[in-house]
């Protein structure tokens, strides 16, 4: 563990040693007195967590070093320690950056052992929250995020890397259950906005008539129930990142509020009157041709375009080739590991059954089946019988297989014969066909 590092700048000899004694009482910090201001500046190789400053030395005085130790250390934590009692010392030693101004008493070790007792939580709080944050980046590196292998998804990775290096507004669209939100998460930690705040706001869920408050926030009083101001996603993503999923959904009335919040880069809150700046990264996605919702008048042309930015288009599932096994063994494997289970493998049957299954539901759809099949197989592999697909009528297992219309139409009605036991006269009205098709089929196909 990395020591806590204190040096205590002080000309006094006895009252430095004092200090220092006192501080070294706490074994995890390490504490180094010295007498000028210059030495101080000379040691900073050793990186000191936490200084305490004495403002009158005999070399420089405090607020000299104050000055050089801000132009080049961010964020270090500097008291000073002062014999005189000069409030309009302290107010400029403050707008300095000084952390604490204490005035020399009997009281003066005990409050820097408590100041130096919460600058270092602080200090370990921020190393963790660090830690936290690079652990997020790592899980939302692109290639382990979104998984696959395939052209398609190739050329999404090609411009999630295009995106990354600027702040230029990403369009993100596809069907349902592609990965939108995945691909803006791994594109905000990837990129400049990373150490700020990824908001995230489905605008379908949000009713009409409360989104502007939603998004701009509102004041106390601004209408009834509210009862205390409150931060909208704008500035909670404050030089992060927000992301509108479900954007088509946006009622016209908030998007010609959202197009001059975009263009003027401001924001007032709901009965407030104050202007409030905002630099935040906007990432939008859809299921939706947004082209299309502007021909039906349902989408602004002009926020339209000012949305578009760096449009990316994810591929259904059904269109990414193999991936479809990279995502199945990754998706198992990860099931497998969360619940304690052995790996599983499939076997040729299994997979074949998992290509052929158009996906209408896409990844997410894959995920779910998969973890069934997990479940299902028990002790053994997975093998065809464990897939389980659960459109509407259950019937997609089959309607990709390579086969001539007659066999189709022999299979479907197998199908449903067997779905309405045997009954006839229920199936050929379940499919809209004569009760004599069926009774032919039967004796001619042997069913």
């Amino acid at each position: 563990m990395t020591p806590f590092r204190i040096f205590v700048i002080e000309d006094d000899v006895f009252y430095g040693q004092l200090l220092k004694r006192h501080l070294s009482l706490n074994p995890d910090n390490e504490v180094f007195h010295f007498e000028t201001g210059n030495a101080c500046l000379q040691n900073m190789h050793l990186k000191p967590s936490m200084i305490s400053l004495d403002y009158r030395l005999p070399d420089i005085s405090g607020m000299e070093v104050m000055k050089k130790l801000n132009a080049e250390y961010d964020d270090l934590p500097v008291i000073i320690v002062s014999g005189q009692e000069d409030i309009s010392t302290a107010v400029d030693l403050l707008k300095e950056g000084a952390y604490d101004y204490f005035i020399k008493d009997d009281n003066t070790k005990d409050r820097l052992w408590n100041t130096s007792n919460k600058i270092r939580e602080n200090l370990l709080l921020k190393n963790q929250i660090d830690e936290l944050k690079t652990e997020i980046v790592k899980k939302y590196a692109f290639g382990k995020i979104i998984k696959g292998n395939s052209p398609a998804i190739k050329r999404v990775f090609s411009l999630m890397e295009k995106a990354v290096k600027s702040k230029i507004t990403v369009s993100i669209s596809g069907e349902t259950g592609t990965g939108k939100e995945l691909v803006a998460k791994a594109i905000h930690y990837n990129s400049a906005q990373s150490k700020h705040r990824f908001v995230a706001v489905n605008v379908s869920a949000v009713p009409k008539e409360l989104i502007e408050s939603e998004m701009f926030g509102h004041e106390k009083g601004a209408f009834t129930g509210a009862s205390s101001r409150r931060i909208g996603k704008f500035e909670l993503a404050s030089k992060g990142t927000l992301f509108l999923d479900e954007i088509a959904e946006m009622d016209l009335n908030m998007q010609t509020k959202l197009l001059r919040v975009l263009q003027e880069k401001e924001i007032s809150r709901v009965g407030g009157n104050s202007v409030i700046k905002i630099d935040t990264r906007i990432i939008v996605a859809t299921n939706k041709k947004l082209a299309d919702e502007v021909k039906k008048g349902n989408f602004r042309e002009d926020l339209y375009y000012r949305l578009l930015g760096l449009p990316i288009e994810l591929p259904p599932l059904r269109q990414r080739d193999n991936d479809v096994l990279v995502l199945t063994k990754y998706f198992a494997d990860n099931f497998c590991k969360e619940n304690g289970f052995d790996k599983k493998e499939f076997t040729n049957g299994a997979k074949q059954k998992l290509i052929k299954y158009p996906y209408p539901g896409n990844v997410r759809e894959l995920r779910a089946i998969i973890e069934l099949a997990v479940v299902l197989a028990d002790e053994g592999p997975i093998d065809e019988s464990h897939i389980n697909f659960n459109s509407t009528d259950s019937l997609s297992d089959f309607i990709m297989e390579d086969m001539t219309l007659a066999e189709y139409e022999r299979k479907i009605i197998k199908y449903f014969l067997e779905k309405n036991d045997n009954n006839v006269v229920e199936t050929a009205k379940r499919l809209g066909i004569g009760k004599s098709t069926i009774y032919r089929l039967l004796k001619e196909k042997g069913l």
